[in-house]
């Protein structure tokens, strides 16, 4: 039996959409229950399984359901089933209309009751020894009153817990739902009235306020941004400070905004504040910091400032970090202290705190009322002990949003049966290639190998090159489990002593990985080119090779410089060396930038696991080899993908930065009379390549550093959505990832399209879907991002578990930057980067005068500029357990004075 509703919406257009709702109504719905022999429940289909009798529950010591209503489940669920958006199946026995009148809530409540009063009789009839009860779960008193009226049982969320005497520790994962009228109890209001949402939308769309996304300041609690996107004039960046302003906003919320009068605008403030979890009460401790921000601002430096009148959507996530134990005893009220600084402290009730104490928790937010200077949670998760490295590495996964639970059995389902071989049937569709002599190079260890390279000469007395790209997309096809948990995973993450695929093993490390000496599929590129490296032929081809060798960067680097070796192998990567000098050289001639950003390496101990050794990372010339052919291939992929999908095309660009981005670098080049220019990329690394002292040869690397941070982010796109498509750092027209499909999701997409461009493989709606590529660009780069973000932090945590065991370790090390009251020093041997700080709580403030021109900072008598060369103490600070610190003590020069002990500064890693 169907039945349908219709009625008509308006679009945000205002266009009449004509709306149909069908509802299928069906006899042969199952019950699910597992002790149900009537219902023909079909093999394999989940099953319900009572809570036994006896178990758990004082209240309803009888095997039972419960059935949660939709708030229930919205609230106190982590994770509810979202149903799917087609036409629904409904049993007819529960099927009900909205009566006139009545509200969907209403509505929907009757409905939860009629289900639970079917289930409630139904299960009576089944020929069982014991009768299993049907419990309603539901918080809405009014639904909980006709639900025993109606002859059901029914509790609150809050009883039925209360009631599990075997877990009474659940009772902390309860989510904290306020009731909104009683939000004021106290009557002291500390924040201002969130504006309804029908509010917002109107004042948005006349002007007077403004949307954008919350980002808190990670240094400063009292400090945020709302980036606002407009046209391109009207983009905006609004600075709120103060706690008023901030309004209960949360990092990454959407919020509106109201600017403030000119008359109120701030500075950004170069100000440290962390939130210490003081007294809700000590309003005076709270002014005294929040006029600490307003204290000493130059004029020129002031900001439209705005504040915080509405949420749009909250972006709340479950949170790590560690428990503040309340100091009263018995105390079930304790604060939380997230491991992301820019989160505020977040209020739990729990009898656990003991047990809490010194362990990484996930804590969830549940609201934050207007008369509570931090929001409300519950407890969710214990993670393990702080410090422990399979604990933290967790933690920074978390936090990083990085996808890395197994792969489940539907994903896995997808995968080749083993054994696995090419057979006659593959080849027919594929270029053999087994016959040439191809090779990987790559970095010791990798398993995931995703290129290799050959390099002939042809009887006309050209050169053949091929790069081989392992071909992923022939074992995970569009649209099934694998393809879609690779599409959310996005990228592979490498972390210092793990990576997080973001294929399952048996692709990544096996049948796609080009391993030597056995037969892979590959997508291959395969040039012509003269001796000057000049391309005279492209093509593009589905093939079979079979890999001579899987070298090692040194490993190539020994063979090319080898008098004694002339093996094929040898005389491939020599070709390919050749052709490679050329091709950079052509690359930095038109403009391309050669820039560095320092690379650690960390040496772990086989049976510790800990690191006995970290250095930064030598590139040999075999790093540039392989990196220069995957740049050429990319270039070569994104033009042909781009002229047989002009609109379709997934494509890498790399915004030109403004030039105010450039100031810093200008200035320190300045300061040891350089001049670097920015007004072009090519201009730019003209006078980076200049810029040398002979006495100071680290001086360029610094410099190329220090231009590395003034770069924009490189971000995927389609090319039917935008109309810039240049790569200002490779100085190229048009670019695309093409050369790792095994650890980049971006990459199977752009093989995809190639492989309908040379008629090797069919499309399919979503490829040609410019929207849904664009949706999907947003989370590639979101991930891509995200990914960046764990890794830093996974070299951080290392570079603490090296520094734990090394006591006091004195280095060189050279200003990065000057700040108003500290410096950012690099150690070059440890890639180690961090601020030294002048000024400390509780010591008394030295005489600091900076100059932002030259820019220098004087420290009493000393001043420091950029690039000066100093010496440094390193150690560990382990006192805080949440947030370990590397300690520093500067050595020389001294800074001398009476009050002043230079040896406790303290950088804190980001």
């Amino acid at each position: 039996m169907l039945t349908s509703r219709t009625f008509l919406k308006r679009t945000r257009a205002g266009a009449v959409m004509k709306v149909v709702r069908e509802h299928y109504l069906r006899e042969d719905i199952a019950c699910g229950a597992a002790a149900c022999e009537q219902c023909g429940q079909q093999p394999g289909e989940p099953r319900l399984e009572a809570q036994p009798s006896g178990a758990a529950s004082s209240l309803c010591p009888a095997p039972h359901y419960l059935l949660p209503d939709t708030n229930v489940l919205l609230h106190q669920v982590p994770t509810p089933p979202i149903p799917p958006p087609s036409s629904l199946r409904i049993h007819r026995e529960t099927y009900i209309e909205q009566e006139q009148g009545e509200t969907s809530n209403d509505r929907n409540d009757k409905a939860i009751r009629v289900a639970a009063k079917w289930y409630d009789e139904h299960l009576k009839k089944i020929n069982n020894k014991e009768i299993i009860q049907v419990i309603l779960l539901t918080n809405d008193r009014n639904n909980k009153e006709k639900a025993v009226e109606e002859g059901l049982t029914a509790y609150t969320c809050e009883e039925y817990i209360k009631s599990l005497i075997a877990n009474p520790d659940l009772v902390d994962r309860l989510a904290c739902v306020s009731d909104e009228g009683k939000e004021i109890e106290s009557g002291r209001i500390i924040f201002p009235e969130h504006l309804p949402l029908s509010k917002l939308q109107q004042g948005i769309k006349s002007g007077i306020y403004f949307q954008g996304t919350f980002r808190a300041n990670r240094d400063n609690y009292l400090e945020a941004t709302v980036w606002v996107y407009g046209d391109a004039e009207e983009n905006k960046e609004i600075i709120i400070q103060g706690l008023k302003n901030l309004n209960r906003a949360v990092h990454e919320d959407l919020v509106a905004v109201e600017l403030l009068a000119k008359d109120q605008w701030v500075a950004p403030s170069s100000v440290v504040l962390q939130d210490e979890g003081q007294n809700e009460d000590d309003d005076e401790n709270e002014e005294e910091k929040e006029n600490t921000l307003k204290s000493s601002v130059n004029k020129n430096m002031l900001r439209p400032s705005g504040r915080v009148v509405g949420i749009i959507k909250r972006n709340w996530r479950p949170f790590c970090g560690m428990l503040s134990k309340s100091q009263i005893k018995e105390a079930r009220r304790h604060l939380f202290t997230p491991a992301d600084r820019r989160i505020p402290r977040i209020r739990i009730e729990t009898r656990q705190a003991s047990t809490l104490e010194g362990q990484r928790i996930i804590v969830a937010i549940d609201g934050w009322p207007r008369n509570s200077r931090y929001p409300n949670g519950h407890f969710v998760k214990n993670l393990g002990t702080a410090g422990d490295k399979e604990t933290e590495t967790e933690v920074l996964l978390l936090e990083h949003d990085v996808p890395h639970q197994a792969f489940s059995q539907a994903v896995l389902s997808f995968l080749p049966k083993m054994p696995w071989s090419i057979t006659e049937e593959d080849m027919k569709f594929r270029e053999d290639l087994r016959y040439l002599c191809v090779c990987s190079v790559d970095p010791p260890g990798c398993t995931d190998i995703d290129d290799a390279l050959h390099c002939r000469e042809l009887e006309n007395g050209n050169l053949e090159v091929g790069v081989h790209i392992a071909d992923v997309s022939h074992f995970i096809r569009p649209g099934n489990a694998l393809d879609q948990e690779s599409a959310k995973r996005g990228t592979t993450v490498y972390l210092c002593e793990k990576r997080i695929d973001m294929v399952p093993e048996l692709l990544s490390s096996n049948l796609c990985s080009l391993r030597s000496n056995v037969d892979r599929f590959a997508f291959s590129c395969i040039w012509e080119m003269n001796h000057n490296a000049e391309i005279l032929k492209t093509r593009f081809t589905k093939s079979v090779i079979n890999s001579k060798a899987s070298l090692t960067y040194a490993e190539a680097q020994m063979r090319i410089d080898s008098a004694s070796m002339q093996d094929d192998i040898t005389t491939s990567l020599r070709g390919l060396n050749k052709l490679a000098k050329v091709l950079k050289k052509r690359r930095i001639d038109n403009g391309a930038l050669t820039l560095s950003s320092p690379e650690v390496r960390f040496h772990i101990d086989s049976e510790t696991h800990d690191p006995i050794d970290l250095q930064t990372k030598e590139l040999k010339e075999t790093n540039s080899l392989v990196e220069e052919f995957m740049l050429l291939a990319n270039v070569s992929v994104a033009k042909k993908i781009h002229e047989e999908f002009s609109e379709y095309a997934l494509l890498r660009k790399h915004p030109a930065p403004p030039p105010s981005n450039y100031d810093i670098l200008v200035k320190a080049a300045k300061s040891k009379n350089l001049e670097i220019k920015t007004d072009s990329a090519k201009a730019l690394a003209d006078t980076l390549d200049k810029a040398e002292s002979p006495d100071f040869p680290y001086l360029n690397t610094l410099l190329r550093i220090l231009a590395t941070r003034c770069m924009m982010q490189a971000v995927y796109f389609c090319s039917g959505m935008d109309n810039d498509f240049h790569h200002y750092g490779l100085a190229s027209p048009i670019y695309t990832h093409f050369t790792s499909p095994i650890r980049r999701y971006a990459d199977i997409i752009v093989h995809r399209l190639l492989a309908v461009a040379i008629e090797a493989d069919s499309t399919y709606p979503e490829l040609t879907d410019k929207h849904k590529l664009a949706d999907l660009c947003k989370n590639l780069n979101y991930r891509h991002k995200m990914a960046q973000y764990a890794q830093r932090a996974s070299v951080a945590f290392h570079t603490q578990l090296f520094f734990k065991n090394k006591g006091v370790v004195n280095e060189e090390a050279y200003i990065l930057f000057v700040r108003k009251n500290a410096i950012v020093v690099l150690i070059p041997k440890y890639g180690l980067e961090g601020t030294v700080f002048f000024e400390e709580k509780d010591k008394p403030k030295p005489n600091l005068n900076y100059n932002d021109e030259v820019p220098s900072l004087t420290v009493e008598n000393t001043t420091f500029y950029t690039f000066d060369k100093v010496k440094v103490n390193i150690m560990l600070d382990a006192s805080n357990v949440q947030h370990q610190k590397i300690r520093m003590a500067l050595v020389e020069p001294k800074v001398r004075h009476r009050l002043y002990n230079a040896k406790q500064h303290i950088i804190q890693l980001s």
